[in-house]
């Protein structure tokens, strides 16, 4: 199957047609194997990528940003790389400033399961394990819209607490 670079920028945000949500159990840049279950409980956004994929390295500052933006909430970010070595990722991550969990779907399972047909191509997982959401393509995750479909998955912020009189 060859993958595509999605260049459509401005991709929509649209709702999980799919049915259950796929399974995913990849080792990270550490060797440690995770699941879905690591994430239970915080909404997932799950973003397939690789380094060859000039719209994947443009959405990824946005993606990182939306993340670190919420993750108090409990937003969590994870890049799935299709297919690439580790010494070319690790590469790669030298030199782009990427703190989210990076896992690797080295034989194209995952990519089969989810059925991604190009990249990047993204998908959000409510707290309760279900995906919500796909984008196919380039999107901004600064965008109003994209963010506001997002958060509307996450708890509802706590009020600060009043001082004591």
């Amino acid at each position: 199957m060859l993958l595509v670079a999605g260049a459509a920028h401005g991709a929509e945000v649209r709702a999980w047609k799919g049915g259950s949500t796929p399974p995913l159990a990849l080792k990270d840049m550490d060797g440690q194997v995770r699941t879905l279950d690591h994430w239970r409980g915080k909404v997932l956004v799950v973003n397939f990528w690789a380094t060859w994929c000039e719209p994947c390295i443009e959405e990824m500052p946005s993606l990182q940003q939306l993340g670190a933006r919420h993750a108090q909430r409990g937003l969590e970010v994870v890049a799935v790389n299709l297919g690439e070595g580790e010494a070319r990722i690790a590469s790669f991550l030298k030199k782009v400033d990427v703190r989210m969990a990076v896992l690797l779907d080295r034989d194209g399972v995952a990519r089969q399961d989810w059925k991604v047909r190009g990249v990047p191509a993204t998908f959000v997982i409510d707290r309760q394990g279900r995906v919500r959401y796909t984008i196919v393509g380039q999107v901004d995750f600064a965008d109003a819209k994209v963010e506001q479909r997002i958060v509307a998955l996450l708890p509802k912020p706590r009020p600060p607490a009043k001082p004591a009189a």
